[in-house]
This record gives structure tokens, C-alpha cells and sequence, in this order.
């Protein structure tokens, strides 16, 4: 009776056991003939848990001749670091696998960079956030190699439960188990890429059934039961919770009803319903914005119900404030106007304010010249509304056009307004 998890076990010994990744470490990838050849390069591996990190670097391990010590930056300190290095120094160089490297502290990275450079340590470092925004630069610049790896498909998932269900020396082979090839699907398809997950539901499945003359027969509502929601992965404040939000937000720019929904049932099934909210009001005013004014205040609504709401009611106004933003005209050019305006001042396209438009309610106004301004609401309406041409921007950047309107929607008649406008000033 094996004492370790199923998931445990099973973890690849060689670079020949990885299941999927193919593009990373594949038979035709330049990474397996560089480890197959016997160098293996200080690398850093990206990813949501569950999608072979810890795996691929044991495996690593057991291709390489070279001694190998795991350490998890979370519990590590500078004493182990420095058995590190010393182990490097007796026996000429180690494969060092530091798990979650992105909590590495300065004093421990000062300890260890030097050897790493050297090329006495060879680091494998994994982390669940992007490397890029959370790894210091000086581990990155060490690490000739950053692979992101991806979740395993239905197919890569089937193929490590059919061999888990096969081993007899690390897997349940020596077990008579009848479970049949959709039920193996389901698992495959429910666990959302995660590999370990696929197994530990699998040993779940294989330990909770009946048996019958010796063979465990794995029941279908069995299944289900165990899979609930654990195709749910929620990192709050995380790389993949970021990623979820930026889906969110271009499948609503893009107008993909079913995507959109998609992503915030990922989201609220994660739990920060404040960020979600505060993205949804950004979206409203950066995507839809002039083209639908309405749906800003709409979102507003819709969120400030989910706030009193709570979880799970909260889903339901929000449903309905997705579905309207995707399906409403877009537009930016209002906050791309802003931003224009501001990349001028930055570029020093800061004339002075015309005189006219500066503050004259003080005695002494006039002596400075802060009069001829042209009220626009003295001039006769007409067909045009009131309005008087004159001149509002400073010298150095009149005649600029930061607004460039977009013809969709509720813009159009703003745009058809906004060109008539420049044609009376014009004439």
C-alpha cells in the first residue's frame, strides 16, 4: 500500500515521461537535445499551478547526472542557500530546482547569483506569476531560458491517467479497476489542463467506489460529484486572475456575448467581486465610452447592486451589464483624445492660456489684459445653438485636433456636430 499521493508518484523520473509541452521541451525542441546531450541550462518556468513546473524540473533532474537539491523560496532562507553553494563547491556543480523564486529576498539572491553565474548552481526556478513582472532582473538576466508552459489538453490528460491506471510499480496497475473511457474523459475534461488535479480525482474516485469480487467499478455520479468545481482556479491578485480580467475586457471589446460571460463566470467563481467590478466600470467608459454614453451609467447601477447584493445574487446584475456592453456600439476616442492631449503637454506643447479665457473676477483684471472674452450664451441660438468662434487653445498648439471622433453609434451625431463645428471656425 503506497503511502505517497497518486499524483506524487506518478511524477515523470525522465524527460521522456512529460506528458504535452511539446513546444517546450518536445524530442524536436533545441531544450531536449541541450539536456538529452548533457548540459542542461539555468532556466526559469512560468505557469498556473498544476501544469508541470515541479514535474518538468524533476525530470530534468533524472536526464541530468548532476546532483539536484530542491528548495521552495517560501520556507528557504540564506543558511540554505549557502548549503546550496556549498555542495556546489564539493562536487564542482549542482541542479538547484527553487520553487515559487518569485519570493526570493535580495540577501538570498546576493548569496546565490555569483554561482549561478558561474555556472556552478544550474537553476530551475518556477513561478505561478509572470517573470517578468515579479522575478528580479538579475535572476532573469542569469536565466538564458523563460518557458511558459501550458495547461495539458483532454488527450495529454488521458494519457497520464491511462498510464497512472497501468503502473503497477508507481501507479494503481495492480488494482482491478473498471472505469470506462468516457469516465476517464470526463476527469480529463473537468480538471481545467491541471494534471496533478486529474490524478488526485482519479485516486478519489478509485478509493470512494464499491467493490465487487475484487474489482473496484467506478460509478458515473461518482465522478461528477468529485470533478465539481474543480476546473476552478482563482490566484486573487494573481498573474492568471490579471489574465482572466484582460480577457474579460477584450472579449466585451470584441463583442463575444458567450466569451464574455465565460470570463466572469471564471472570475466570480475566484471570488475578488471588487475588481471585477472596477473593471466592468473601466470597460463601460474605455470601450463602449461615446458610442452609448448610457451604458456607463447602466454598469454603475448594475455594479453598486452587486455590492449590496453579495455572492451568488451579484452574478445576476452583472450578466446583464456584460451582455449590454458587448453588444453595444464601441468607442475610445474620448479617453484617446485625453491621451493625446497629455503626450502634447508632455512634449512641452504648454502655450500660454489666451487672455481672454484667463480669470477676471478680481479688480485689476483689465489692467492685465484678461478681457475680450465672448460669452457664448449672449449669442442669438440660430440653428446652431449658442455659440461664437473664438480662440480657446494657447498659440502653440492652436488648430490641434486630439479628438478624433468614432462613427458608431450615439457618436455619430456628436461627430456630425464636432465637423460642423470646425467648419464654422472655418469660414
Amino acid at each position: 500500500m503506497h503511502n505517497e499521493p497518486l499524483a506524487y508518484r506518478m511524477r515523470p523520473e525522465t524527460i521522456d515521461e512529460i506528458a504535452g509541452q511539446e513546444e517546450i521541451i518536445g524530442k524536436k525542441t533545441a531544450l531536449y537535445k541541450l539536456i538529452k546531450n548533457g548540459h542542461v541550462p539555468s532556466m526559469l518556468l512560468y505557469g498556473e499551478p498544476g501544469i508541470g513546473k515541479t514535474s518538468l524540473a524533476h525530470a530534468i533532474a533524472g536526464t541530468s547526472d548532476l546532483p539536484f537539491i530542491s528548495l521552495n523560496a517560501t520556507v528557504s532562507g540564506k543558511k540554505e542557500v549557502e548549503q546550496v553553494v556549498q555542495e556546489a563547491r564539493i562536487t564542482g556543480k549542482v541542479l538547484l530546482f527553487l520553487d515559487e523564486i518569485h519570493r526570493f529576498n535580495k540577501l538570498q539572491q546576493d548569496t546565490l547569483l555569483p554561482h549561478v553565474e558561474s555556472g556552478s548552481i544550474v537553476l530551475i526556478g518556477a513561478t505561478t506569476e509572470n517573470p517578468y513582472h515579479d522575478v528580479n532582473p538579475a535572476i532573469r538576466s542569469r536565466c538564458g531560458e523563460i518557458k511558459q508552459l501550458t495547461r495539458l489538453t483532454a488527450d495529454d490528460l488521458r494519457g497520464v491517467l491511462n498510464r497512472a491506471l497501468h503502473d503497477a510499480d508507481r501507479g494503481l496497475g495492480k488494482q482491478s479497476i473498471r472505469i470506462t473511457e468516457e469516465q476517464l474523459t470526463r476527469i480529463a475534461e473537468g480538471v481545467n489542463g491541471d494534471a496533478r488535479r486529474a490524478l488526485n480525482v482519479l485516486e478519489s474516485v478509485v478509493i470512494a467506489s464499491d467493490e465487487e469480487n475484487g474489482e473496484t467499478i467506478v460509478d458515473d455520479w461518482l465522478v461528477d460529484n468529485l470533478i465539481e468545481r474543480s476546473g476552478v482556479f482563482g490566484d486573487k491578485k494573481g498573474s492568471h486572475f490579471y489574465n482572466l480580467l484582460s480577457a474579460l475586457q477584450k472579449s466585451i471589446r470584441g463583442s463575444d456575448v458567450n466569451a464574455s460571460i465565460y470570463y466572469l463566470a471564471h472570475l466570480l467563481e475566484s471570488g475578488d467581486l471588487v475588481a471585477v467590478n472596477r473593471r466592468l466600470l473601466v470597460i463601460a467608459y474605455e470601450d463602449i465610452g461615446l458610442a452609448a454614453p448610457h451604458v456607463g451609467a447602466h454598469v454603475l447601477a448594475a455594479t453598486e447592486a452587486a455590492v449590496r447584493l453579495g455572492m451568488p445574487e451579484a452574478r445576476i446584475p452583472l450578466a446583464n451589464a456584460v451582455i449590454e456592453m458587448c453588444l453595444a456600439s464601441k468607442s475610445n476616442s474620448a479617453y484617446k483624445a485625453l491621451d493625446a492631449a497629455v503626450a502634447a503637454i508632455h512634449r512641452g506643447q504648454t502655450g500660454d492660456i489666451p487672455h481672454h479665457l484667463r480669470d477676471a473676477h478680481y479688480s485689476g483684471a483689465a489692467e492685465l489684459g484678461h478681457v475680450g472674452y465672448k460669452y457664448p450664451h449672449d449669442t442669438p441660438i440660430g440653428s446652431f445653438g449658442g455659440w461664437t468662434d473664438q480662440q480657446y487653445l494657447p498659440e502653440k498648439v492652436d488648430g490641434t485636433e486630439f479628438y478624433k471622433p468614432v462613427k458608431a453609434g450615439d457618436e455619430v451625431k456628436l461627430a456630425a456636430i464636432y465637423e460642423r463645428m470646425k467648419e464654422m471656425k472655418e469660414r
